[in-house]
């Protein structure tokens, strides 16, 4: 019972300053007018604007703050400040166990959080108030941003494998996999096929219901690893996470943004690793994965076979809009598989 209150409790606080933040901070967002200023038609090929267009509200893009992710990172580092006093004044039992703040469970991912998101911060910001390309997420940008998540991938791998002695990899009914130094670029490569999940930032609700029950998910998975303070670290990150849907539900106040898509699929990564459950984020973490897989298959038709695309558009939950599905049958689908896909990976978790 202790357990479920100290996972429990705070991910309840973290949805409540969630909300409560969240006017303060449309306020500051629309004040400042926290938007893109130059739509992506600009910076998609002019074969591709017509299609793209019809999927896409460069309206809604133009008038719509896109630094929501905010929210979630107060969220998170407020409800643990206030655990964190309520710890250092009262210092009883209750409070103790209340904080889940450990070295050898949550610091590493604490730590890769709020880095994560301040580097989607300034990103964002470039897009914000940057002048001339850099408004456009140019291609230069784009492989800063991949340098960024590589150096960071790189300096949490040498953590693991150096501080934590970690150079193997569980795989499902086998065991352990060990894989020495190969340990570092695999983690590095994870690192980026997470992270590179973000453009699922892209329909009303649709980020939000994915990774909040994704993290549930590995929530429970650490909880059944006796990982508890790790179990209270992902049931806060998904308090703020709804916190955040509660208003990004169609129409969106606000989108997540790198903010938000940079800080949470970095961490998810790290979380993975941690619970050894790295082999199943695929499925625990489908939609992200299936994101991705499709950019990729589109990218590699058009190539292979003379400019022929697998999707109407990329990516996946674009080519649906494509076909006819309205955003809302998008985004209430996804959920549903989002939920099934996480569900299985937390028994497969358990059985394997």
């Amino acid at each position: 019972m202790a357990n479920f209150i100290k996972i429990f409790l705070p991910a309840i606080l973290s949805f409540i300053i969630g909300i409560l933040i969240t006017p303060l901070a449309t306020h500051f967002f629309f004040k400042y007018k926290m938007w893109r200023k130059v739509p992506r038609n600009e910076n998609i090929p002019k074969d591709k604007v017509q299609e793209f267009s019809r999927v896409h509200d460069e309206k809604a893009e133009m008038s719509t703050p896109r630094t929501g992710g905010i929210i979630i990172l107060m969220a998170v580092i407020v409800s643990i400040f206030i655990l964190f006093i309520l710890d250092t004044i009262l210092g009883n039992n209750i409070t103790n166990k209340l904080y889940f703040i450990s070295r050898n469970q949550t610091l590493i991912p604490l730590f890769t959080f709020i880095i994560a998101s301040l580097i989607g911060l300034s990103d964002d910001f470039i897009q914000i108030f940057g002048r001339g390309k850099w408004t456009t997420d140019p291609i230069v940008l784009r492989f800063i941003k991949i340098s960024i998540i590589i150096f960071i991938g790189l300096l949490i791998s040498l953590w693991f494998y150096f501080k934590l002695g970690i150079n193997s990899v569980y795989i499902p009914w086998y065991g352990y996999f060990h894989l020495g130094f190969i340990f570092i670029p695999f983690f590095i490569f994870m690192v980026l096929s997470v992270w590179s999940s973000s453009v699922i930032d892209g329909v009303d609700g649709l980020s939000g219901g994915v990774l909040a029950s994704i993290f549930g998910a590995y929530s429970l998975i650490a909880l059944f690893n006796n990982q508890i303070d790790l179990s209270a670290f992902s049931a806060v990150i998904a308090g703020g996470i709804l916190a955040f849907l509660w208003f990004n539900i169609p129409p969106a106040r606000f989108y997540m943004g790198e903010t938000g898509m940079i800080g949470l699929t970095v961490t998810l990564s790290v979380i993975a690793f941690l619970t050894d459950t790295v082999i199943l984020l695929p499925l625990i973490a489908l939609p992200l994965f299936a994101t991705s897989v499709s950019v990729m298959i589109q990218m590699a038709s058009k190539k292979i076979r003379n400019g022929k695309k697998v999707f109407r558009l990329a990516p996946l939950h674009h080519h649906f809009e494509a076909i006819g599905w309205s955003k809302y049958k998008v985004t209430m689908r996804y959920w549903i598989i989002s939920i099934m896909a996480s569900s299985l990976g937390v028994i497969l978790s358990l059985i394997s």
